[in-house]
């Protein structure tokens, strides 16, 4: 890991601790992610991921929080995106390569007006590698 990725990771982590509640763009990024079957190793891929995520983010409005666990085990490198009410997509099958997408996949998500990641323009990690998407607490679904 270079030392601007360290940095990058520091601060985002800083960023995330002093502000609980934000209007700008989130990606948590699973730090224990590693590839299943992979003995435990003191570098995990999920880490890596990231470090690169927060350094991509760095000098945008994007915040990245590493955190220890999103439950994605099977289809690790995992990530979340998050934007004040907006749906939260979860995604899988990631690596370090796809940290720009991430940032570029957080902010389009904060510019939707709906609150719905648009497809059209998406990054492609992001559109092989979607999980789930949970709707905003106050969704109601109209058309039932």
């Amino acid at each position: 890991m270079t030392s601007a990725m360290t940095s990058a990771m520091t601060s985002a982590m800083s960023s995330a601790m002093t502000s609980a509640i934000t209007d700008a763009p989130i990606i948590y990024v699973c730090t224990t992610c590693r590839p299943v079957g992979e003995p435990d190793s003191a570098l995990r891929p999920g880490a890596l991921l990231a470090a690169a995520t927060a350094h991509a983010a760095a000098g945008t409005d994007v915040q990245v929080r590493p955190m220890r666990c999103l439950g994605n085990c099977s289809r690790g490198g995992s990530a979340a995106l998050r934007s004040n009410g907006s749906w939260t997509y979860i995604f899988g099958g990631l690596d370090v390569t796809c940290a720009e997408a991430l940032v570029e996949g957080a902010r389009m998500l904060a510019r939707a007006a709906d609150g719905i990641l648009p497809w059209r323009g998406r990054p492609a990690p992001l559109k092989r590698g979607l999980i789930a998407r949970i709707p905003p607490i106050d969704f109601q679904e109209v058309d039932v």
